[in-house]
């Protein structure tokens, strides 16, 4: 059986991790949140390597200094993991026994889908109010505009593929620059329209690959010898050498190549937007538990914090803005 708090009680020490991929404005969140929570007079805790290190019981106190000067920092010094013992009935148990020894009474998760779905697993079974904050360069949770990391995903991508352009342009190349994007085309799509590429493959789009090569056919007949397809990992056709080994039987006017911008998009630091937007995420997770909030995800939408259920930020799906899909077209011509 698990043991469950029958009576709610007041929130005066509350813990934060970092769990599943990283994310460039981590650090900043955390820092939000130790600062927000030292202001209201809270005990805060950092948890390290997320899950796992909630079940191994790898906690410490956490006070302003400890996170001074990481702001600017990439990647999260918390550390982050993904955890299959917490997704066991006995490891949840374990991780529930560490927040009962050091009487944490609410959790703030930085992370994605994963981590809160575990959060949401566990608020249930133990009671404990869990607030997550979204943190992952793939922009595609439910309830917030913008997720920290992907804004400098993209300026990262945008930044590589601006570099391989002067390249395919000397060369007379048409290159396939892959990036990240398993399940949403949100870099993918914003990459290709801030980098000026000819064309994108994303998930959420049904493109043909019979298209895509006529298109090429016709810049080639334009005199335009150099060409950047943008494709998100997750595109249907697979990835972007099995795409540049379909399309090349059927391009011989092209120099094919073939980069893949990868973890380049993870790292590095954060920019000012996903600065102050993790500012404001921090902030408003320890607001939120002062205020009631439980088991639910702060965002921001239309540039105002917004708070939605657990279940709605993992389940319901975050759709690409039709307008982006159309302007990419238009603008490629």
């Amino acid at each position: 059986m698990t043991n469950k708090k029958s009576v709610p009680k007041e929130i005066k020490r509350i813990a934060v991790f970092t769990s599943g991929g990283d994310a460039p404005g981590m650090n900043a969140a955390i820092r939000a949140v130790v600062r927000t929570a030292t202001y209201h007079d809270l005990h805060v805790f950092g948890i390290h390597a997320g899950y796992e290190g909630m079940i191994d019981t790898k906690v410490e106190r956490l006070e302003r200094r400890d996170v001074a000067n990481i702001i600017h920092r990439g990647g999260t010094f918390l550390k982050t993991a993904r955890s299959m013992r917490f997704m066991t009935p006995e490891g949840r148990q374990s991780a529930y026994e560490t927040l009962l020894a050091f009487d944490i009474d609410a959790c703030v998760a930085i992370g994605g889908n994963g981590t809160f779905t575990g959060a949401s697993i566990f608020s249930k079974e133990f009671d404990i109010p869990f607030i997550g904050v979204p943190g992952t360069i793939d922009n595609d949770l439910y309830g917030t505009d913008h997720t920290i990391g992907f804004d400098t995903a993209v300026n990262t991508a945008v930044e590589a593929v601006d570099r391989i352009r002067d390249t395919a342009d000397s060369h007379n190349r048409l290159f396939f620059i892959e990036v990240m994007g398993r399940h949403s085309g949100f870099i993918a799509l914003n990459t290709a329209i801030g980098s000026g590429a000819g064309s994108v493959l994303i998930p959420e789009q049904d493109t043909s690959l019979d298209d895509l090569v006529e298109n090429l056919r016709m810049d080639a007949k334009r005199q335009k010898l150099f060409s950047l397809v943008i494709v998100a990992e997750g595109n249907k056709y697979g990835n972007a050498s099995q795409i540049a080994d379909l399309v090349r039987p059927q391009l011989e006017m092209y120099d094919i190549k073939v980069t893949i911008i990868g973890h380049l998009q993870r790292g590095g630091s954060p920019s000012c937007y996903d600065r102050v937007l993790a500012s404001r995420l921090g902030y408003g997770a320890v607001e939120g538990l002062l205020k009631g909030q439980r088991n639910v995800m702060v965002g921001l939408l239309n540039n105002k914090i917004a708070f939605t259920p657990f279940e709605d930020a993992i389940k319901k799906e975050k759709t690409i803005n039709e307008e982006l899909l159309t302007l990419a077209e238009v603008l490629a011509m």
